[in-house]
């Protein structure tokens, strides 16, 4: 049985679809410049992108739009304060920059002439992630059509970033160089998904990363397997023993300290991940894998989610060619990367593992251990009220439950919960579906609009219960 619509809910539907085609001509618009953040060649067009995104906001309403450049691709910044001076302070991330793609890669058409099939608009970057940018725009309007409002419920920014396909490697100093005018009392990420088309969800955390490499050193130069092997040191050997040692039998990781601060999934948590509508065997399947391991004790949600991960890389030294070369090899190589989970600190963890590797060494071996610039984890309480306002706007756009999930993989938000001390919430409507990253990107319109909705309930949501910083 369906359930009744307020008004409120009437309005905004009204106006979003009195408003749809032009919204869909601006984002194919938008869809059209090929703004591919790793190829110098379309630096151009990345520029050209946030020149677009920049004047389209303009053209929105919001009063203040800027263009800041960064050493690679330039961001966007947009506010639009409101009327009320103690209502909340909201910051919308998201990204303008695409991944690079061609018709021979598989795509069916050119992937930046977008092509609506169906119910699907079909273009790189429909889902990741200018739709789920772009949504905010027809959002912030309907909410002001609905309420008759001249100006947000909240004071609203925008900060739309042009390297985030390359790594955001600009993106932490642009935020603590302009941390007074980003300044917020929560964060709102528009580059995640829900669960499924029928399962709307609201993703509560992000876990971190540090990677680091390990570089074995033994003889000078390689040297013959028959006149010095089973005498010296082999770093291949060494290398071999040191990933075996990184896990105990119960796939834990072996690195003491690892598991310092890290904040364990409450019994409510986990009852909530086990509402979700796991398909072990079809999860497999998109895993290309034949079986399940890790951590004992945890579902696999759980350990993707939730618990902190060591997962070897790549591991390399000595002949790889074809035949056989009898030596024993000078160096050999490991690269590692850690996911790290709420509490953890990723210069804690490097110290940690760098005061582990020596002792998983033999005499005669020398190593060289670094790390590249970690990402930190976020993680948004349940009981937060800002949570509360994005679920229930979620709940009142989709008329149905809304779920909770969490990503197992890392992104710059954490860099704004670093700097500006801001909670960082998710609402995304992409659903896996969608192929980020893949030929044939597509975005479901019905989610679009879902989004544009959600967008629209939220601000009003937010002022209403949530006065003031927590």
């Amino acid at each position: 049985m369906s359930q009744p619509v307020d008004s409120a809910v009437s309005a905004v539907r009204t106006y979003i679809e009195r408003h749809r085609a032009a919204f869909l001509d601006d984002l194919a618009e938008w869809l059209r410049i090929p703004s591919v953040s790793a190829q110098p060649d379309h630096a151009t067009d990345v520029r050209r992108s946030a020149d677009w995104l920049a004047a389209k906001l303009k053209e929105t309403g919001f009063p203040t739009t800027e263009v800041w450049h960064t050493p690679g691709a330039p961001a966007v910044y947009a506010e639009w304060p409101s009327a009320d001076p103690e209502a909340p302070t909201v910051l919308v991330y998201g990204h303008h920059d695409v991944q690079p793609a061609a018709r021979e890669d598989g795509w069916d058409t050119d992937p930046f002439e977008p092509v609506v099939r169906g119910d699907r608009l079909y273009a790189r970057g429909a889902a990741d992630d200018k739709g789920q940018v772009f949504f905010h725009t027809l959002g912030v309007r309907a909410h002001l059509a609905a309420t008759g409002r001249t100006t947000p419920a909240v004071h609203l920014k925008l900060l739309i970033e042009g390297e985030e396909e390359s790594g955001s490697p600009h993106f932490r100093a642009l935020v603590e160089q302009h941390a007074d005018r980003l300044a917020a009392d929560a964060v709102i990420v528009s580059d995640t998904g829900m669960w499924s088309e029928d399962t709307p969800t609201v993703c509560t955390g992000m876990r971190g990363l540090a990677e680091c490499e390990i570089r074995l050193y033994g003889p000078d130069q390689d040297i013959h397997s028959g006149s010095f092997g089973g005498a010296v040191p082999n770093p291949a050997t060494a290398a071999a023993r040191l990933v075996a040692a990184l896990h105990d039998e119960h796939e834990r990781v072996a690195v003491p300290g690892f598991y310092d601060g890290v904040v364990d999934l409450t019994d409510r948590e986990r009852e909530l991940l086990a509402a979700l509508p796991f398909d072990e065997a079809r999860w497999l399947r998109t895993a290309k894998s034949h079986g399940t391991l890790g951590e004992a004790g945890y579902s696999t949600l759980e350990r993707v989610w939730a618990r902190p991960t060591a997962e070897v890389n790549g591991i390399g030294g000595g002949y790889q060619g074809p035949g056989s070369k009898t030596i024993v090899p000078s160096s050999a190589t490991v690269k590692l990367s850690f996911r790290l989970v709420a509490g953890q600190d990723p210069e804690h963890v490097a110290n940690a593992v760098r005061a582990w590797v020596p002792g998983q060494l033999p005499d005669g071996i020398r190593h060289e251990t670094s790390f590249s610039p970690a990402t930190r984890p976020c993680l948004t309480p349940l009981d937060h009220p800002a949570l509360r306002s994005v679920v229930r706007a979620m709940g009142r756009a989709f008329g149905k439950p809304v779920l909770f999930t969490r990503e197992g993989g890392s992104g710059p938000a954490a860099d704004l919960q670093d700097v500006l001390g801001a909670p960082v919430l998710f609402l995304g409507i992409s659903v896996p579906s969608d192929g980020w990253h893949a030929p044939n990107e597509k975005v479901e319109l019905d989610l679009l609009l879902k989004g544009v909705e959600t967008s629209a309930h939220l601000w009003g949501d937010l002022a209403e219960h949530w006065r003031h910083a927590p």
